[in-house]
């Protein structure tokens, strides 16, 4: 088998196969006005970017007992919640807030796949390729994948909680590589995030596709990275990466 001939491709989760249905911060105030407390949307936006990218990583280890990984994924989401609302609201009962909340995002009604992600998908699975996520997620992602129909196509999912490593440290793309005996030139990486996904996918030796959501239907290549505007350009990106 040729070393470097593809034979692999990972795709992060949450803003690259599939999407909320309601903004997140939406959700959140809405959910939030059944505590009475009222918030700007625009503020908890920026409040849960602060609080989501300033946490210490969602990664916690495979040796935890199932139990006490659920405990920790739950106080780290918790703590993001609450840092998302430090000076924006007061709940008289937050922890009940925070229950409702973490039930709703667990819930794969309130996920949908992108137009694309299933033609995609099922055009890479025709060629044989293995398909796998790698997620900086919890264990709620499983239940998400086979609610809107995707875990049917993927033969791993490598979640930080449990890997103990998060993107965009490359430990997490080797544990999922040695899952399914790959090496670096084998496997190329999709994700949404160029500090996480790419960076992290870089580090480790893949290539990478950079998901970008823009209007602009343009599809650009550079140093072992191709960036698209939706996930349909992934194909076409694959194409440009085994030429490069």
């Amino acid at each position: 088998m040729e070393r470097n001939k593809l034979r692999a491709v990972f795709f992060d989760a949450a803003g690259t196969l599939f999407m909320p249905r309601a903004p997140v911060a939406a959700t959140y105030a809405a959910i939030a006005r059944k505590y009475a407390v009222e918030v700007d949307e625009r503020e908890l936006r920026d409040g849960f970017m602060r609080a989501f990218h300033g946490a210490p990583p969602l990664a916690f280890g495979p040796d935890l007992p199932a139990a006490e990984l659920r405990v920790r994924e739950r106080e780290w989401w918790r703590e993001v919640v609450r840092n998302t609302f430090a000076g924006a609201g007061r709940f008289n009962d937050f922890d009940s807030y925070f229950d409702e909340l973490f039930g709703y995002f667990a819930d794969p009604s309130h996920w949908c796949a992108f137009a694309q992600t299933r033609k995609v998908l099922d055009e890479l699975q025709s060629r044989g390729l293995i398909l796998a996520v790698v997620s900086n997620f919890d264990h709620r992602l499983l239940r998400i994948l086979e609610g809107i129909d995707l875990l049917r196509y993927f033969s791993s999912v490598t979640i930080s909680s449990e890997a103990g490593h998060a993107k965009p440290s490359p430990e997490i793309f080797r544990i999922a590589m040695r899952r399914h005996a790959l090496e670096p030139e084998q496997t190329i990486h999709v994700g949404d995030s160029e500090p996480l996904d790419i960076a992290g996918a870089r580090a480790a030796g893949l290539r990478a596709v950079l998901i970008e959501h823009r209007r602009d239907s343009s599809i650009a290549a550079a140093d072992g990275i191709v960036r698209v505007p939706t996930p349909g350009g992934v194909i076409e990106a694959l194409a440009m990466l085994a030429t490069s």
